[in-house]
């Protein structure tokens, strides 16, 4: 995509009903083209076809909703696991003039009615939900009795309606019988990280029914992919920012001691620091947030959820400071960096100590079988001495041959590929 130039103060609900996709993407977003898959997806979704559609972490899977947004009439609902995701998507949008909104728990009696006026007079054309708000009460009499025409339903995250994903939430279930009551409005699923098996598990559970699938590549050649063994974790951080100097950056941990631990120390090095976790207040994150988002701090240290939806196109390194559960939670971190296409640079801390810490979770999973056989897929990726890239892309059911001199990962740097 081209550079985004445009920002629109207010946009008309119904400027752009049966208008062609293209102009959507020029006067609104301000991109001369679409990217890879885009342009079919909004395509199936206009023509009434449900569709599922994988596509990496910088993929653009945002646009391929915003736009039949605009397009069709009515509004489009859009099923968001996290609140502070829902918050940035409709700041963004927002800021260009789309009229959009979320309904969580943290608005308002008065900002709740506000936004339920707009979505009635159809002056808000999104509405963000988390799985749990779109089967409440309050959004049955708002949906069903005031007979709100609902023309799409996106599921983003799509991957947490499945048992075999990284992140299964039992309420994503429940989106099935929400769609039965809107038979005409077509169902869009979107995830970045999703297995063969994980593909039919969405298609199943959100019964979607003769649905198109389009899945893109999951290679990210700009991110050069490491893996060190953890002995010095500190010292080892540091030299990767200092790899990186002024760069923007993303640290993640395992935990929110960890994560403060880290931070602390950092800070007291004198780097450019923020935490980022769900012990701290909305308004907490919000702020660290957006100094990182504005380049006003180069570094995030922050837990798992941190970046989801996050438009950073310039995030040039990611360090994982423990070892994920899982390569779809590795790959999403991941794919947080480079989002521009420049070369970027994913680090890997692994310790064996980090695979028991693990472990001792699965005593509470609901499933210790799936989640070991990940943890070991995990592991193999982060213990092997093949082609990394190789590795992770087998996985999701992606062949790939490394190239001569290419820009690939450690082992293959090594080899002297």
């Amino acid at each position: 995509m081209g550079v985004c130039y445009n920002n629109y103060v207010r946009i008309n609900s119904r400027t752009f009903e049966k208008e062609k996709p293209e102009l959507v993407l020029k006067t609104v977003f301000g991109y001369d083209s679409f990217r890879p898959f885009q342009k079919d997806i909004i395509e199936q979704v206009l023509n009434g076809n449900d569709t599922l559609a994988v596509m990496p972490t910088g993929g653009g899977k945002s646009i391929c909703c915003q736009i039949p947004a605009l397009i069709l009439e009515g509004i489009t609902l859009v099923v968001s696991p996290l609140i502070s995701l829902m918050q940035d998507q409709v700041s963004s949008l927002t800021k260009m003039g789309i009229q959009s909104a979320f309904l969580n728990s943290t608005l308002s009696w008065k900002e709740y009615k506000s936004v339920v006026k707009g979505i009635k007079s159809g002056k808000i054309k999104i509405v963000y939900v988390s799985p749990e708000g779109l089967v409440s009460n309050r959004m049955r009499e708002l949906l069903f009795e005031s007979k709100v025409k609902v023309s799409c339903i996106t599921v983003d995250e799509a991957h947490c309606v499945s048992e075999w994903g990284h992140d299964f939430r039992p309420d994503y279930l429940e989106i099935k019988g929400i769609r039965n009551y809107f038979k005409d409005s077509v169902m869009l699923a979107l995830t970045a990280t999703a297995t063969t098996q994980v593909r039919s598990d969405i298609l199943k559970n959100l019964g979607m029914k003769k649905a198109v699938v389009f899945v893109s590549s999951f290679n990210r050649p700009n991110i050069f992919l490491e893996v060190q063994r953890k002995t010095q974790g500190l010292n080892q951080v540091v030299e990767c920012i200092k790899r990186h100097y002024g760069e923007s950056g993303i640290i993640y941990c395992s935990s929110r001691k960890k994560v403060d631990e880290l931070f602390q120390s950092l800070d007291k090095l004198g780097y450019s620091v923020l935490p980022y976790h769900a012990g701290l207040t909305d308004e907490e994150r919000s702020y660290n947030q957006e100094k990182f988002i504005r380049d006003e701090v180069q570094i995030i240290v922050a837990t798992v959820a941190f970046g989801m939806g996050i438009n950073k196109p310039d995030v040039r390194f990611v360090i994982n400071f423990d070892l994920p559960k899982s390569l779809e939670v590795y790959y999403q971190e991941i794919g947080r960096a480079g989002r521009d296409g420049l070369q970027s640079h994913a680090l890997l801390l692994y310790s064996p100590a980090d695979v028991h810490k693990i472990r001792f979770f699965f005593k509470e999973s609901a499933d210790p079988a799936k989640d070991e056989m990940r943890l070991q897929k995990m592991t193999a990726f982060a213990t092997g001495r093949e082609c990394r890239r190789k590795m992770i892309l087998e996985y999701f059911g992606e062949s790939y041959k490394a190239k001569e001199k290419s820009f690939c990962c450690d082992v293959c740097s090594y080899k002297g590929l």
